[in-house]
């Protein structure tokens, strides 16, 4: 311990005298504590903001998994929506249209994004009957995720609501969070699809609720909601004066002749922002372009308007690479249309999981119609499941497969698990083997 104090007087880091009778003032410039006369630094911990705030898509189970990788170990990982490394890629032709535009895109742009992109995508709005879309109500961001936060942080003060789907995807939680407001969580109700139950969002309404979040089509469960759900929800929000916030980015991925309906396009008289982009539907994820868009009746937020145009003007501009190849994603030949029919990759790898987890005793499953997530349930008798975390490590440890548990979704009970079913249908195969033999033995 006193060659350990010799060498900091050596280093410079404290005197003698400040050894013998260091002062108050003096330690505290320093950042120093002083244990038997050994400097200690002052420990800095994350913020209490965060207190409320997980991602657990990218939580201790996938932490877990990249030690696992690091040791060698080939990880099978079903967790994350990341289409490029299971071969799905973007269109040759976005992917020049990035290089060709890259001199021209080396600068910041407008903060709410280029030009070109904008008006694409209020002609994207148009098609889609999205009302009352001008170019400057539209923000470009990098990916959905930066503009969820934005949209929050603008509105909320300590103490406001946020109505959140159940499950959802977790980062509308965490933005509500970190925003200061709080989440108060809806029902989906597995037992009708998956759909919103009307009568839970009616009952948690209270004072203090500026809005409700719609994910649809939805993750985690892949749920594409029908229009008389989403006249209903849009009535509740008329009758409360809400704010409608429409998570629509797989609007793009719909199956089984299905029709993705705008949520905004039944509600021209109230507020609503719509958030999309193409890293799905385009499998461009790296590229993080999305958009966020003002919609319909905004005449009573002009405030919170101000608000958006301030913090999005704070990060200058989204990437303008990205942007520019928006015209042409939204413009052009849709391949995602061929993946999404029957011999089609997405359609025919979902028609496969379905039927392989129903297969499974012990597990029950809705069947997804958008999207590539599905949601099944694990019967918690049967396995004795009480804690959903511990029960995908094991699945990790003994398998070596990745999924996200269902409570890092909100959902309020530790008995489903999320598959991302993108790897083609050999490993598919592989892992759903894998997963039956697990369930054969396991017990919690």
């Amino acid at each position: 311990m006193r060659e350990l104090a010799r060498r900091h007087r050596r280093c410079g880091v404290i005197s003698k005298k400040t050894q013998v009778k260091p002062t108050i003032s003096k330690h505290r410039q320093q950042g120093i504590k002083r244990y038997k006369g050994v400097c200690i630094m002052r420990k800095f911990e994350k913020s209490s903001k965060l207190d409320n705030v997980c991602y657990d898509i990218r939580g201790p189970v996938m932490d877990e998994a990249n030690r696992m990788v690091a040791e060698g170990v080939n990880v099978l990982k079903l967790n994350i929506g990341n289409p490029a490394p299971h071969g799905l890629m973007a269109p040759d032709e976005v992917v020049r249209d990035m290089a060709y535009n890259l001199r021209d895109t080396e600068g910041y742009s407008d903060s709410k994004g280029l030009f070109s992109a904008r008006k694409a995508i209020m002609q994207y709005c148009q098609l889609k009957n999205i009302p009352n879309v001008g170019i400057d109500d539209i923000y470009t961001g990098n990916g959905v995720s930066e503009l969820i936060t934005m949209s929050m942080q603008g509105l909320l003060d300590s103490g406001d609501e946020i109505l959140v789907p159940m499950p959802d995807y977790p980062l509308w939680t965490a933005s509500v969070n970190l925003a200061g407001g709080t989440a108060v969580h809806y029902l989906c109700d597995e037992q009708s699809n998956w759909y919103p139950d009307i009568e839970d969002i009616k009952k948690k309404i209270t004072s203090r609720t500026k809005g409700i979040v719609v994910i649809n089509p939805n993750n985690p469960t892949g749920a594409l909601y029908p229009k008389e759900v989403l006249e209903q929800i849009v009535q509740v929000a008329r009758e409360n004066e809400l704010i409608l916030f429409a998570d629509e980015i797989y609007d793009r991925l719909v199956m089984d002749d299905k029709e993705h309906v705008a949520l905004a396009s039944l509600a021209p008289d109230l507020f609503t922002i719509s958030f999309n982009g193409l890293s799905k539907s385009h499998r461009v994820a790296g590229y993080r372009v999305g958009w966020m868009c003002l919609c319909g009746n905004k005449s009573n937020v002009k405030g919170y308007i101000e608000g958006l145009n301030l913090l999005s003007s704070m990060r200058l501009c989204s990437n303008v690479p990205a942007q520019s190849i928006v015209q042409t994603c939204l413009g052009g030949y849709q391949s995602a249309d061929e993946l999404l029919l029957p011999g089609g990759r997405i359609y025919d790898q979902r028609e496969y999981i379905y039927k392989a987890l129903c297969d499974i005793p012990g597990i029950s499953v809705v069947k997804p119609e958008a999207a590539f997530y599905i949601f099944p349930k694990l019967d918690k008798e049967k396995f004795n499941i009480t804690n959903d975390e511990q029960f995908a490590l094991d699945l990790l440890r003994d398998k070596h497969i990745l999924v996200t548990c269902g409570t890092g979704f909100n959902w309020k009970d530790p008995d489903h698990f999320r598959i991302v079913y993108l790897p083609n249908m050999e490993i598919l195969k592989e892992a759903t083997a894998k997963l039956a033999d697990f369930l054969s033995y396991y017990h919690q």
